[in-house]
């Protein structure tokens, strides 16, 4: 497993352009594989761990399972990324299907899946989703047996439905979701998750792996590093910063330096 040794890792996202089926498909696969294999090895050049491909041009999102074409249109980035590559990949199918996540891995190699919304209820943008790990770790144990489980605790783009604490959920999420690591997230994509959220999880599950999953630079990453193990970035790592721009080698590789520096000492305040 990525999250096995005891050093932090990064992980970077592959954000493919939209695919066949959404409202802004371009109507040329070939081009979105390019840009996806573009980003891919800019990504292994710069030093990262290991990459996620998800289909984040594909908005507005969908709560249920994705469209069979997105599946197809996903395994074929995720067979380009793969033998472009040598890193291992994972799957994020937005916003929640964590079944097609899971077939990708079985047909294109991969190694982990990112849930959203594994436990719980959140309210989103799609309406209300909830959890499904009852399923989601039976499907697993059907298809890809090693595929691990990268679950979101109080996700971005989502308010929590309910009284939950984020120790609370983050417990159940890991002891009775059965969760493989845990990821902390801002509000939204680009915004950084609260470093608060980060230690208060650590504390009550100390064992756990645990991922930050948005809003990473060069500049705050330091003060996640004495609660994580390691971090998922896209958006940081794009051209001059901007998400719509390719993926920037000399800043993975920045990012990556400043992931190996001593961490910023915790704080004794709560």
């Amino acid at each position: 497993m990525l999250l096995n040794a005891r050093r932090k890792v990064l992980i970077g996202v592959v954000h493919l352009a939209p695919l066949p089926g959404s409202p802004r498909w371009g109507g040329k696969l070939e081009t979105v594989l390019k840009k996806a294999v573009v980003d891919a090895k800019a990504y292994e050049a710069g030093g990262a761990d290991a990459l996620f491909v998800e289909n984040f041009g594909d908005v507005p999102f969908t709560k249920f399972a994705v469209a069979p074409e997105t599946v197809a249109a996903m395994t074929a980035a995720g067979c380009a990324v793969r033998s472009a590559i040598r890193l291992p990949i994972g799957f994020n199918v937005l916003r929640n299907d964590a079944r097609a996540a899971l077939a990708l891995c079985a047909a294109c190699g991969g190694s982990f899946i990112r849930v959203n919304v594994h436990t719980g209820a959140m309210l989103t943008d799609q309406g209300i989703i909830e959890g499904n790990a009852h399923e989601t770790l039976r499907h697993r144990q059907m298809i890809c047996p090693d595929a691990a489980i990268f679950a979101d605790v109080h996700v971005k783009h989502a308010v929590l439905l309910g009284t939950s604490s984020i120790e609370n959920s983050a417990r159940d999420t890991l002891e009775r979701g059965l969760a493989d690591a845990l990821i902390i997230s801002g509000v939204g994509t680009g915004h950084a998750a609260e470093v608060s959220d980060a230690r208060r999880v650590r504390e009550a599950c100390p064992s756990a792996r645990i991922l930050v999953g948005s809003g990473i630079t060069t500049e705050n990453i330091g003060t996640f590093l004495p609660f994580t193990d390691g971090f998922i970035v896209g958006s940081s790592l794009k051209r001059a910063g901007k998400l719509a721009n390719p993926v920037d080698p000399k800043r993975v590789a920045a990012l990556v330096r400043a992931m190996n520096q001593p961490p910023t000492p915790r704080s004794s305040k709560k």
